[in-house]
């Protein structure tokens, strides 16, 4: 049988993730160079995202707010490696008006006294506000995130994994211990890889960022890790403890219960939009996007099937009396999102729309499934043709089980996977060897892991091989070995992968 999507992964990876997106019309490309459109199919798994996320983090005492797309210069300067660690990517604001060209349209003009950075992230700008919210130890800890876009100037664009605008949360604390902002680092990285693992049925590696992949300006970078269906790396989320950096650079200050003033310890963390793109490449396949159903915009799509206008308003009614009762069912605390496709096409495009959007479950009900009362069910997580016949009381009764088996299968398929993939790497010529396996940029191996002391050492050879350290996995069993790379004594197990 001849697959829906065109290259296959095996063919050529990049080009069928971007079919992906194409054939489930998640996005586009928009006139804006390295921006996207995200359309209403891909926005509506963006909005379950945040759906789930926002109810975390308010379960954990944070609050919304909203702080100015545009950031003075002077405050990005302030921080100067935070700075520095974004220079390149910044995009810059020099005229607040336009007007008339003698030659012929418009041009800028009216030059600002100082430029605008377009926020890349926002760590000064709520640092400044941070400064005059924070008096007391009795502000604190001041709990803060912000659903935003920011911009980053990137050279080299993909859909939802690397584009010049994206969409994220921001999540900014400000604590009176360090202890206490070290607990919220990890507790909101926990946040995410609950998210991940138990939404989106993505398995991720939590670790802590060696010294030279660690945010600008912070003291501790915390990561969840995910591989892809071609063996790549990753990065899904991240959160931060910034230490005290900040609070220097923007005078967060308070008065301790002893009527000191010292300066607070804070955080941030954040993911986006690349999570969806994780999602693409962790379940879908050559048939289309795959979606776990937890994270699904539609949970069942049922798809009428007649000759005439007579079997159109039998079964149309048949099939909206079905959706009525569905949607009256709970899955996971939200009634079950079931939808009719009443468009003008055929039965064959229907089914196929429905298995390139991912959608979890479609019902085909004509008036044959009718006379019988039951209903002809297609699963996602299984091929196109495999489809079974099921009584419309035995399905109404076993849809909730359906999708939790479907939720849970492709999490363990995933962790299967990854698990096949991750080599234990034992000296320098293996690591060598592994990494250099084929003359091709998207060819990757998998996960190497290995004991090493000083990864920021090591940075020519891992140029040279065009990968990067993901992470030090905070799960590391406390085992002595030795460094592959200088036989010193160590512990610490640090992971190498090509990346995204």
């Amino acid at each position: 049988m001849q697959n829906a999507i065109s290259p296959t992964r095996a063919e050529n990876y990049p080009e069928w993730y971007q079919q992906i997106i194409q054939a489930a019309n998640l996005a586009e490309n928009s006139p804006v160079r390295g921006c996207m459109v995200i359309n209403p199919w891909g926005y509506a798994i963006w909005e379950n995202m945040q759906r789930y996320l926002d109810d975390r983090f308010k379960e954990t005492g944070h609050m919304n707010a909203y702080f100015p797309l545009l950031i003075p210069l002077s405050f990005l300067e302030k921080e100067a490696e935070h700075v520095a660690g974004f220079a390149k990517e910044c995009a810059v604001v020099t005229h607040h008006r336009l007007e008339a060209d003698p030659k012929g349209g418009l041009r800028p003009a009216g030059e600002l006294e100082e430029p605008y950075v377009i926020r890349p992230t926002s760590e000064t700008i709520i640092g400044t506000q941070f400064s005059k919210w924070v008096q007391s130890y009795r502000d604190l800890p001041l709990l803060i995130n912000q659903w935003a876009n920011v911009m980053r100037w990137e050279m080299r664009t993909r859909m939802f994994l690397r584009t010049s605008e994206f969409l994220w949360q921001e999540g900014h604390t400000a604590h009176a211990t360090a202890q206490e902002a070290k607990e919220e680092t990890l507790k909101m990285l926990d946040v995410y890889s609950d998210f991940a693992q138990n939404v989106l049925a993505m398995p991720v590696i939590k670790g802590e960022k060696t010294a030279d992949e660690r945010f600008p300006g912070a003291d501790n970078t915390y990561t969840i890790e995910a591989m892809m269906q071609d063996k790549k790396a990753l990065q899904s989320g991240t959160s931060h403890f910034l230490g005290q950096n900040f609070s220097r650079s923007f005078n967060i200050r308070f008065s301790s219960r002893d009527a000191q003033m010292e300066y607070a310890w804070t955080t941030s963390w954040g993911v986006s939009t690349r999570m969806i793109g994780g999602l693409i490449m962790t379940h879908s396949d050559d048939d289309g996007l795959v979606l776990p159903p937890r994270i699904a915009p539609l949970h069942v799509m049922i798809i009428p099937i007649y000759r005439n206008e007579e079997e159109q308003t039998n079964v149309l009614a048949y099939c909206k009396q079905l959706r009525d009762t569905l949607i009256q069912k709970q899955y996971h605390g939200q009634p079950l999102r079931v939808q009719v496709n009443e468009r003008e096409q055929n039965g064959g495009e229907k089914n196929w729309d429905a298995i390139k959007k991912g959608i979890p479950v479609r019902l085909e009900i004509g008036p044959r499934d009718m006379a019988k009362d039951c209903v002809f069910m297609g699963r996602r997580d299984r091929a196109p043709k495999d489809k079974q016949s099921l009584s419309r009381a035995d399905f109404i009764e076993q849809i909730l089980d359906i999708l939790t088996q479907m939720q849970d299968g492709l999490f363990k398929k995933a962790v299967a996977f990854r698990d096949e993939n991750v080599h234990i790497i034992e000296s320098e010529a293996a690591f060598k060897q592994f990494f250099s396996g084929k003359e091709d940029d998207n060819y990757a191996p998998g996960f190497a892991k290995c004991y090493t002391v000083h990864p920021e050492s090591i940075q020519p050879l891992l140029k040279e091989l065009k990968i990067t350290a993901r992470c030090i996995p905070l799960d590391n069993p406390d085992v002595e070995g030795q460094c592959i790379f200088t036989g010193e004594k160590t512990s610490q197990q640090v992971i190498f992968a090509k990346a995204y």
